[in-house]
């Protein structure tokens, strides 16, 4: 099974502040969910919980939340207390590729183990300030490639390009 992440970041890194997205770039949430749909996909539970409420759990993939409170009940979704299990779980479910979403403390342990061994990542052509970052990582330690560019228009109000990154 591939354990991959995918998130979307800014040039200074940042990827959220105050539990919300920086930004809205339709085309980058549409490449998101075609890419998430049919697999299990992991979350911390801030994560979780900054989803629209509407949208939760995220549909057509199993939702698997990560969180130290053993009391933490969701329904629709699987509860886990560590990555790894998170992880097994997934691989139980005979999984294929599962997918770590974030936020920003789920993204820091999976590099920190070495957890991931492909990355899908949207590199948007901005800085922000925020208070959740995703960690700096040693690109020479990964091959990539570009897969599409996301043109400012009407909808995308930004610049972005969205890359693969596969561990050497």
């Amino acid at each position: 099974m591939i354990v991959s992440l995918i998130v979307a970041k800014a040039k200074n890194n940042a990827i959220g502040k105050n539990n919300n997205l920086l930004w809205h770039l339709p085309s980058d949430m549409r490449f998101f969910k075609e890419t998430t749909t049919g697999h299990c996909i992991i979350t911390g539970r801030k994560n979780y919980e900054s989803i629209p409420e509407k949208y939760r759990p995220l549909v057509n993939r199993t939702n698997i939340i990560v969180t130290r409170n053993a009391n933490f009940k969701v329904r629709d979704a699987i509860i886990c207390h560590s990555l790894e299990e998170a992880i097994e779980v997934a691989r139980s479910k005979g999984e294929t590729e599962v997918f770590i979403i974030g936020g920003g403390q789920i993204y820091k342990e999976a590099m920190a183990k070495c957890l991931v061994s492909r990355m899908y990542i949207t590199e948007v052509d901005a800085e922000f300030e925020a208070d959740t970052f995703f960690p700096a990582f040693e690109q020479k330690s990964w091959i990539s490639k570009e897969l599409s560019s996301i043109a400012t228009d009407e909808k995308n109000q930004l610049q972005a390009s969205i890359k693969l990154y596969e561990r050497k």
